[in-house]
């Protein structure tokens, strides 16, 4: 288990280190925001300086040195909008963010894995026909048009909800819905299938031919087996709720961080966006390590090699 957690942790920061270094390139490539920063007329001395003082003038390769050694500290240097330390400005916005993310995962699994499981037991029923069509429509459906029409239905039509913000505890139920929709959707057809697998197995069919309860069937022997792949998924769609959380932020108007990056990118925020992106795949590879223990937890006969 040690040289296991070991050799995933070296290909953590070895995923950390690929995505931070093509956001590095990436946004470089999108314009030079000293253009935001300076009113027309600024003198050319006044630009230089500026240029001198946020490392612009320096070779690509050496701002990219740099840019290594400080993030290694946690030093991704200060906003240029917000003129404080990128990382804490990101910070400050994580706990919104992780709230939806947190309460869209907690609704897509509470109602995805017994759908998926009724599902599987009686397949073809108006019950599985009806859920695994409206979970093709969750996957469908793209994130920012089910907002939008969330809003409008039940803030706009009904008044149950607010518009926009969290002002209120009901404020976060529209948000977590529209982020969780994909991942419900997801969750509920994988475990669907994982259950179909295993109760066409050997094993299952002789529980049931002593005589067993089907309840007991699928709690003991079928669930168990059934939730390995599904856990696997659950891991990738938490990671998958952090970054689509720039969506439903957008949308609905909250101070999350996945919103803060857009404007980010928009204002050409370097460090926002360096910063944002650090975190985001700190989260998403911790979330995958994890799942990978997980599954020796779930069934102890996988052997984590």
């Amino acid at each position: 288990m040690t040289r296991f957690l070991i050799r995933r942790l070296l290909r953590m920061i070895v995923v950390i280190w690929g995505v931070v270094t093509v956001v590095f390139i990436v946004i470089r490539l999108s314009g030079d925001p000293i253009a935001l920063l300076v009113a027309p007329g600024t003198p050319p001395a006044e630009i230089q300086a500026l240029r001198d003082r946020m490392g612009l003038n320096e070779p690509i390769y050496v701002q990219y040195a740099i840019f290594l050694r400080d993030a290694a500290r946690g030093d991704f240097g200060t906003s240029i909008r917000y003129n404080q330390d990128a990382l804490s400005v990101v910070i400050d916005r994580i706990p919104v963010t992780l709230e939806i993310a947190a309460a869209a995962f907690t609704i897509a699994v509470l109602v995805a894995v017994p759908i998926g499981i009724l599902s599987a037991v009686k397949p073809n029923s108006w019950l599985d026909n009806i859920a695994m069509g409206l979970a093709l429509i969750g996957q469908a459906v793209p994130t920012f048009f089910l907002g939008i029409v969330l809003i409008l239905i039940f803030s706009v039509r009904f008044g149950w909800f607010p518009t926009s913000g969290l002002s209120s505890p009901s404020g976060i139920v529209l948000p977590a819905i529209t982020l969780g929709a994909f991942a419900m959707a997801s969750i509920s057809r994988l475990t669907r299938s994982a259950m179909l697998e295993v109760l066409g197995q050997d094993y299952v069919r002789t529980a049931r031919a002593k005589g067993l309860r089907e309840a007991a069937v699928i709690n003991r022997h079928a669930l168990r087996n059934a939730l390995v792949p599904v856990v696997t998924i659950m891991g990738l769609q938490f990671g998958g709720l952090l970054g689509g959380s720039v969506v439903t932020e957008t949308v609905f108007s909250l101070p999350g961080m996945g919103r803060l990056i857009v404007q980010a990118i928009g204002n050409r925020d370097y460090p926002i966006v360096q910063a944002g992106v650090f975190l985001i795949a700190i989260a998403f590879v911790g979330v995958n390590l994890v799942v990978d223990v997980l599954y020796a937890v779930i069934d102890p006969r996988i052997r984590i090699t």
